[in-house]
């Protein structure tokens, strides 16, 4: 079993290793004499005055010392915003740490930051915008007439839900005069190039930190809906309620829309995914001898009940004498937990637990689950591990797996059993990848 689960933190790592920031940088982007190659776009750097470099998420900060590295003396000025404890040493681009998943004050000053350099931005100038996932948060202001302890609770609220990131981010984006597009609106007319982590599912530019420099097909309305449909409209603070009110009737502007001019000069590219760190991971699984079959790229839904899918699937494969041993299923995605206890835990080790009380009797099968950002839920956890010996371990302990899930404690679950996978912060962000081995 052990071995199990040190071959399954191989591959894991294998694919973190595959996405890890500055790489990806230097890959989409290079510079040669005055010419700047970006993805599939070639810019003559005499033809701008300054480059500014700004950025937000949990991997903006290994971006933007790639970005150093490259372009060096050439950035007039930049700032970007990272999460606590994610920042590295850079010599030309400011840092602001601040909260995730839900905003601080310091996401505030961050945004503040990156503002103040916008808005004097001219058509010669050439922005570059690093984004990965945690953008949302950290990148965050205030509506018209609400507070930051409002927005905090509209925050907390949303992600208890069971709400997917989509719909998170059409209220977040409803919530913010820079989120949704907007922030190319202020950047408006200067060159902007966005260099894009994903870590949602099918990699949509729109919702991926929700957006800022893409059109936003959502609405005020569409934010109203995901409230209603999540019965939060009395739950949300008033001034909220007020602000989204006045949004809907149109006093407040809307987002920008697919054909607005403000987008002529933008360009987004993903260079990072989660579908590239699931390949990755396949290779190093083959690498190491096993037949490997992809469960899903774009795994989603409530973290117990997935759980339950893919041992299912384990199982089969276990009893099918006609597939070869040792084989590995590996899927990728982000599943959602609706709170209904008080313990502490995150997704993949609610994921975790789940899958050890599907394995309870059952050898053969070991199954990791984690966030490639090195966070899971408010941990110091990445994820956990789990096969027959979990609800063993936990039985000789007189540990009840199952109060566990009920109350969302997958974190002091593992904590006592055995089983939490650690990597501190990972300075990447591609959602989350799960590894099932199966021996004969």
């Amino acid at each position: 079993m052990q071995d199990q689960r040190k071959v399954a933190e191989i591959i894991f790592t294998h694919a973190l290793a595959a996405v890890e920031p500055a790489q990806l940088i230097k890959r989409a982007i290079r510079i040669n004499g005055h010419t700047l190659y970006c993805v599939d776009e070639i810019l003559d750097l005499q033809d701008f005055r300054n480059i500014y470099v700004i950025g937000a998420g949990k991997a903006s900060s290994p971006m933007a010392a790639a970005i150093e590295e490259i372009v060096g003396t050439r950035i007039t000025r930049g700032t970007i915003t990272t999460k606590y404890g994610h920042g590295t040493p850079l010599h030309y681009i400011a840092t602001t740490e601040a909260g995730h998943p839900v905003p601080d004050e310091n996401s505030l000053k961050g945004t503040e930051s990156i503002m103040s350099i916008l808005e004097s931005v001219t058509d010669e100038d050439l922005v570059i915008i690093l984004l990965s996932g945690g953008g949302s948060a950290l990148l965050a202001d205030i509506p018209t007439g609400c507070t930051l302890a409002d927005l905090q609770y509209c925050n907390k609220l949303l992600l208890q839900s069971g709400a997917d990131i989509v719909e998170i981010n059409t209220v977040r984006k409803h919530l913010s005069n820079v989120k949704g597009g907007q922030l190319a609106r202020i950047a408006y007319p200067a060159k902007v190039v966005t260099l894009i982590l994903s870590d949602v599912l099918g990699d949509p530019l729109n919702v991926i930190a929700s957006g800022p420099t893409v059109p936003d097909p959502t609405t005020f309305a569409d934010a109203w809906k995901v409230l209603e449909k999540y019965n939060l409209l009395n739950k949300i603070p008033d001034s909220v309620l007020a602000y989204l009110t006045e949004g809907k009737t149109g006093t407040h502007q809307e987002t920008p829309k697919p054909g607005d001019r403000i987008f002529e000069r933008v360009s987004n590219y993903i260079i990072g995914s989660n579908r590239l760190a699931l390949a990755f991971a396949r290779e190093k699984a083959e690498e190491l001898g096993y037949i490997v079959e992809i469960y899903s790229n774009q795994l989603q839904g409530e973290a117990r009940e997935v759980a339950k899918m893919i041992i299912s699937q384990a199982k089969e494969v276990y009893k099918d004498i006609t597939k070869p041993k040792p084989y590995c299923i590996l899927a990728g995605g982000e599943t959602t937990v609706t709170i209904r206890g008080n313990g502490l835990g995150g997704r993949n080790q609610e994921l975790a637990l789940a899958a050890a009380i599907e394995l309870e009797h059952q050898a053969g099968i070991t199954l990791l689950s984690a966030g490639t950002d090195g966070t899971d839920g408010p941990t110091d956890a990445t994820g956990a591990l789990a096969d027959s010996a979990t609800l063993f371990e936990a039985i000789e302990l007189g540990i009840d797996g199952n109060v566990y899930l009920k109350n969302n404690d997958s974190y002091h679950f593992f904590q006592q059993v055995g089983g939490h996978l650690i990597t501190g912060p990972t300075q990447t962000n591609v959602m989350d990848l799960i590894v099932v081995l199966i021996h004969a």
